[in-house]
Formats: structure tokens, sequence, C-alpha cells
């Protein structure tokens, strides 16, 4: 029979694993989700550390156990920044993707010339680009 404990750890572990994996791609998009993913499963990490209290009284009132806030608040706190964090990671890679004329992290398509882009104008020798 599997304990909470052990369900839990291979879940956070998966995530984690999923994550790890989908940022190790060569595209921005798989990138961002693995980022995300990575950052949801340090929440629920976070989360788990709090442990569940049951008939636990959420403010110091008298004598008995007292459930700890402290985890709940740095979860919320996390989320909050890890949602701002990856819009500006998008903005990044759709800005990448702008520049550079592809999706790849290193900005450049394999088999192709490392810094040119399909959409970049060829100029000749004595030419301005204007």
């Amino acid at each position: 029979m599997m304990s909470m404990e052990f369900l839990l750890a291979t879940g956070i572990g998966f995530v984690t694993a999923c994550g790890i994996y989908l940022m190790l791609r060569g595209r921005s998009f798989p990138v961002v989700l693995g980022l995300s993913l990575f950052g949801y499963a340090v929440n629920v990490f976070i989360f788990v550390m709090g442990r569940l209290w049951s008939n636990a009284q959420p403010i110091l009132v008298g004598e008995g156990p007292v459930a700890d806030p402290l985890p709940q608040a740095l979860v919320l706190t996390a989320i909050v920044i890890g949602f701002a964090t990856t819009g500006f990671v998008i903005e990044l890679a759709l800005r990448n993707r702008h520049e550079s004329g592809s999706d790849h992290v290193d900005g450049h398509e394999p088999g192709r010339a490392p810094g040119r882009s399909p959409a970049a104008p060829t100029v000749r020798h004595g030419e301005r680009n204007l």
C-alpha cells in the first residue's frame, strides 16, 4: 500500500523531470512550458513542506495544534511572481523570434548558417541597406 508522502514525492519528481526535459529542448515554447512546470513543482513542494493539519486553528487561540500559514503565503507569492515572469519570458521569446526569424533558443535552425535569418535581405558588396 502506497502512502500519501510517496505519491506526492513521485508526482513532484515526475513534474520536475518533465519540466527539466522541456527546458532542454531547442525551441522557445517548450522551454517556457518547462520553466512553468518546474515552477509548479517547486510551488507544490513548498506547499507540502507546510504539512496538512486537520482540526488545527489557523490563528493561535489557546491550546492545541496550529496550522502554519507561512507555506501558503510563500506559494501565493510565488504564483504571482511566476505568472509575471512567464509573461516576461514569453515576450522575450516572441521578440527573439521576430529578430532572428527562428524559434530556436540559440537563434538559428539546424543545417542553416548561423547569423542568417530567412527574412534577412542579402546585401551585395558596395551596396547599402537602408
